[in-house]
């Protein structure tokens, strides 16, 4: 089967990145650190604004908005992973990635990525609360507020949510799965 993506220039996309085999491992403490300065350095070469992002243990959620006459986010998400892989495999003696993915015996990714195009406002404050509300989802912490890896705080700080947001929420079961 071959899989296109839908590419619109200065399109907003929902992802989904997933590690090799789901291993647990992108939120210790230094690679939390990798996965932000692999975020900063694709920026600096490659603009894109994120509008909403979650790392979990074994994946991650965003949200990005690509600059006008601009539709590769393949490239900038391919640059991420890559940066991100290959200082993880440099930190063996740290002991911050697990000592198979330094010998590569697995990669780190699963080698796709999911992404939606964000096609209007409805979609795009759907697939934002899913981000945020992912953690609860995977019974990480009891609310959204709670899980200090997400851009949730950012969003309280600017008004766009109530640190309380999340009680009851409920979301489609397709979203993030489309």
């Amino acid at each position: 089967m071959n899989y296109r993506r839908a590419r619109a220039e200065g399109g907003t996309y929902f992802f989904t990145v997933v590690t090799q085999k789901r291993r647990e491992i992108l939120c210790s403490e230094g690679n939390v650190e990798l996965i932000k300065t692999a975020f900063k350095e694709v920026i600096s070469t490659h603009p894109f604004r994120i509008d909403a992002f979650v790392l979990l243990p074994n994946h991650f959620h965003c949200v990005w908005t690509l600059p006008k006459n601009d539709d590769n986010f393949s490239m900038r998400m391919r640059l991420i992973k890559s940066h991100f892989s290959r200082r993880c495999e440099d930190r063996e003696k740290t002991g911050v990635c697990d000592s198979r993915l330094q010998k590569k015996e697995q990669n780190i990714w699963q080698r796709r990525f999911w992404e939606h195009w964000v096609r209007d406002e409805k979609d795009y404050e759907t697939h934002v609360n899913y981000i945020h509300f992912n953690p609860v989802k995977h019974g990480y912490v009891k609310a959204p507020k709670d899980w200090k890896y997400s851009s949730f705080h950012r969003h309280v700080k600017d008004g766009i949510y109530d640190i309380d947001w999340g009680a009851g929420v409920k979301f489609d079961a397709k979203i993030g799965n489309e």
